[in-house]
């Protein structure tokens, strides 16, 4: 009779992949259509991986698909698996010279606006390094922190329950922007003379926004919120719709405020610009690849540009 790690060993890389996907998705379906193949493709290939463990590995909940803890394990030792590769691939690499191997990023959504031009120059001097940068908000940038998806991770506010090391590398000024018409854009303001504005904010768990409520708490300022929004994007629209002022990184309304027709105005309050960085993270608990090593060596040797 065959033992379990007989049947271990029979284990294909491609019921790996299938699971991997499903495990992450959480649909045999959308695992299916990124990985070209079809759902009963799936279902056997999950089918099969199952019976060569011993374990169901995924279980149904109403209409949601689970992990079961033998799942839970899988996938982490999936994980695992693949950082191993990712590591003898870039020992390989080292071994001739060459640097080269996959780089897992992560950022915030406000850092699309200057992460992709920073990644730019370090692409074109490692073209060995493959890059996969996932732009998401703080919650899931944390969640994916939380279960080390990820070589680095861009944030300015990192969570405090994870083991991570943390370098800050950029400064990230946050000012309050208003429509270019607003009033009191071009004076010197006090922020108890915005106390009737309408406040306009990022969803609840953004760092920016957190950033904020904390700065407005320290100086007893209670802002009227009339609106959350999910994205920097749908806030400035609304600004400069005039639906109200909010409180953003400088990097993000630099295309509305610094051209010579603007959409937006930073307001000049008194306390702002609230002086903040953009760390780059990762988890001290996991291995550090090459390419991320590298990266990090990179940003921190870039000239500090003024805020």
């Amino acid at each position: 009779m065959a033992t379990r790690i007989d049947r271990l060993s029979r284990i294909s890389s491609q019921q790996l992949r299938c699971f991997e996907a499903t495990a992450r998705l959480l649909s045999v379906t959308r695992a299916a259509q990124e990985l070209h193949v079809t759902q009963p493709t799936v279902s056997v290939q999950l089918r099969e991986l199952a019976h060569a463990i011993g374990e169901p590995l995924l279980e149904t909940s109403g209409r949601r698909l689970r992990l079961t803890p033998a799942g839970e394990a899988l996938q982490q030792t999936v994980l695992e698996l693949r950082e191993a590769w990712q590591r003898f691939d870039t020992r390989i690499g080292e071994i001739h010279g060459l640097m080269r191997g996959k780089l897992r990023i992560a950022a915030v959504t406000t850092a699309e606006y200057f992460v992709p031009d920073l990644l730019g120059p370090f692409s074109a001097s490692h073209p060995g390094v493959d890059i996969e940068l996932a732009v998401e908000n703080r919650d899931r940038v944390v969640e994916r922190l939380s279960r080390g998806a990820d070589d680095l991770t861009v944030m300015m506010v990192p969570p405090a329950h994870l083991p991570l090391e943390s370098v800050p590398f950029v400064d990230n000024p946050l000012v309050i922007v208003a429509p270019a018409a607003h009033p009191k854009a071009g004076r010197r303001l006090r922020l108890s003379s915005l106390a009737d504005e309408r406040w306009l904010m990022r969803e609840i768990g953004s760092g920016t926004r957190m950033v904020a409520e904390n700065h407005f708490a320290h100086v007893r300022f209670a802002p009227q919120v009339a609106m959350s929004l999910g994205s920097n994007e749908a806030i400035k629209h609304a600004v400069a719709a005039g639906l109200g002022i909010a409180v953003l990184s400088r990097l993000a309304v630099q295309n509305e405020v610094d051209v010579a027709d603007p959409r937006l105005a930073v307001l000049r309050v008194d306390r702002f610009p609230l002086r903040r960085r953009w760390s780059v993270v990762w988890r001290k608990d996991l291995p550090h690849s090459a390419p991320a090593r590298q990266l990090v060596a990179y940003l921190l040797a870039r000239p500090q540009q003024p805020a």
